[in-house]
């Protein structure tokens, strides 16, 4: 069964340079708080849980999807490190009216919100992580996951993305008329946590909007990420000062739950949350409560100030 999903209160495209622009989907209170949601990797501006934005509608959050460069309506482009990211995000949150925010990352959408955190300090009050990916150069490398594999094929793409990307759009489209049942062919061969995610059938009918209307025109983000994640991402760890709060399933396949350790135990101000027999989509699972932990941390640093 395929249940219906409603399209996001507002999207639509900001300009961050003279020939680029980036995609947003807005869910939740337009007035309301501002978190921004960086989705995974591969994954587009409407990867969030049906619970969040509900949640997000209830407890007046104004929560935000923004697409990668090269995936739904964002231009293509190879960012110099992880941390440039970061000069879009600011320029979408000055467009957009919003000064104070949150930020949150699913798996590759990890690097980029401790890269916002990294660099606008005064602006991103807390940021969350689900399953990060972790880095694979420097002195906070930590090798194996599949970022491990990404990494030795990452000085090869560009020579064979093109190809790859457009495979993979033809993929897409040829996989559309029957891809409820991708979905669940992929859940049936996925470890047992994300197994019982993707049966859920509003999870599955998230997922397959997303990856619909994310992909139908083109799919170079997946190939930027794995091309930047695999170089220096321009700033430390010890430079996240705020307040970092990571979720990770402890059977994590594809960014193993050591990582997500690795990673807590060099950021300032970090603390892990273990989700016990989850794997890489757990923190989806959780989607309401991460919000809502998240916005009593704001209030909390909001009431010390």
């Amino acid at each position: 069964m395929v249940i219906p999903i409603a399209r996001p209160k507002l999207e639509g495209n900001v300009a961050v340079g003279d020939d680029r622009q980036i995609g947003f989907a807005e869910f939740g209170d337009p007035q309301g708080r501002a978190m921004f949601w960086l989705h995974g990797t591969p994954g587009a501006r409407r990867q969030i849980p049906l619970e969040a934005r509900e949640y997000a509608e209830r407890k007046n959050i104004r929560l935000i999807g923004v697409d990668r460069p090269g995936i739904g309506s964002s231009t293509p482009h190879e960012y110099p490190n992880v941390l440039a990211f970061a000069d879009d995000l600011r320029t979408i949150a000055d467009v957009l009216g919003i000064d104070q925010m949150a930020v949150i990352g699913l798996s590759g959408g990890g690097p980029y919100t401790l890269a916002c955190a990294a660099a606008m300090p005064d602006r991103v009050v807390v940021a969350g992580v689900l399953g990060g990916v972790a880095p694979t150069v420097g002195e906070a490398a930590i090798g194996g996951g599949l970022m491990g594999f990404g990494s030795k094929v990452a000085p090869a793409l560009p020579v064979i993305g093109l190809p790859l990307r457009l495979a993979a759009v033809g993929l897409v489209h040829l996989i559309r008329p029957v891809a409820p049942l991708a979905v669940k062919a992929y859940a049936m061969v996925s470890p047992e946590g994300d197994r019982r995610l993707l049966e859920r059938p509003e999870f599955g009918a998230m997922f397959l909007d997303d990856l619909l209307n994310g992909s139908r025109k083109q799919l170079a983000a997946p190939f930027a990420d794995v091309t930047v994640f695999a170089k220096d991402w321009g700033f430390r760890l010890d430079e996240v000062k705020v307040p970092v709060r990571w979720w990770h399933g402890d059977k994590d396949h594809i960014v193993p739950f050591a990582h997500g350790q690795h990673v807590v135990a060099r950021l300032p101000d970090a603390e892990l949350y273990t989700l016990p027999g989850e794997s890489h989509l757990g923190g989806l699972g959780v989607a309401e409560d991460i919000l809502g932990h998240l916005i009593e941390l704001w209030d909390s640093l909001d009431e010390k100030h």
